[in-house]
């Protein structure tokens, strides 16, 4: 019998997990041997199932929630703009903390990839470039938010460098938008790899924002190197930053 430890979810149930894998894929044909360990890991991780009883779209949802119940983000009635959408887990966290189905806050996503529809959430397909896109969520959520958040990352070649590199243009997209709408006083939270953001990113988020601090939710996997970088008490655009084109 193989020993496994008992975790917790954010639920506070309690699981039989890391230690050891309670379900093994078999071998098959057309199966790599990471495909298999993949799926050795979903079956296994306490979070998909929590997240799955929760109605959660994604795992991820429970890594906002965490963040959320630790750091006290989000509130009733805020405005929030949610960067890389789908599947829609960070979405529907949000909804449910601004009180959308209430009839109060605004929020709006985008993706690149089709995402299901939120009650009273404008979600748009496109590219956070493109500037059409970016001026219909703009004028939907009044030209103001109290939060841009944003899950992005971008597809893992294997090579740490190059990995970090194209994560870290993400981060810079989603700080041009963050710029642009955040209302003074508001908040940017987006994630970045093990490590942190370039030191040119981490001087303008200092300049820009009252407090500025990396932050790694539980639902987070200890062998990942993604982190969080959190950003609060907007102060206003450096006189020196110029928005990309």
């Amino acid at each position: 019998m193989t020993d496994r430890k008992e975790t917790k979810g954010t639920s506070g149930r309690s699981y039989r997990g890391d230690a050891g894998l309670t379900s093994k894929v078999k071998k098959k044909r057309g199966l790599t041997a990471s495909s298999r360990r993949w799926i050795e890991r979903q079956i296994n991780d306490p979070y998909v199932a929590e997240a799955r009883s929760k109605g959660y779209r994604s795992r991820a949802a429970l890594k906002l929630e965490q963040i959320d119940d630790k750091h006290k983000l989000l509130k009733t009635g805020q405005t929030v703009l949610d960067l890389g959408s789908a599947p829609g887990g960070w979405l529907q966290v949000t909804s449910n903390r601004i009180g959308l189905d209430e009839g109060k806050g605004k929020l709006a996503g985008i993706d690149l990839l089709d995402v299901d529809p939120i009650t009273n959430a404008l979600i748009l397909k496109g590219d956070i470039n493109d500037d059409e896109k970016l001026a219909e969520l703009i004028a939907y959520i009044g030209g103001k938010a109290d939060w841009v958040i944003s899950d992005m990352a971008a597809d893992t070649t294997g090579h740490r460098p190059t990995d970090h590199l194209r994560t870290t243009a993400l981060l810079e997209m989603a700080l041009d938008t963050a710029m642009r709408v955040l209302v003074p006083g508001g908040g940017f939270l987006s994630k970045c790899f093990q490590g942190g953001a370039e030191i040119e990113l981490l001087t303008l988020m200092r300049q820009a924002f009252d407090q500025v601090k990396h932050i790694k939710p539980d639902a987070s996997r200890s062998e990942s190197v993604e982190i969080y970088v959190l950003c609060t008490g907007f102060k206003g655009v450096p006189e020196h930053y110029l928005f990309a084109d």
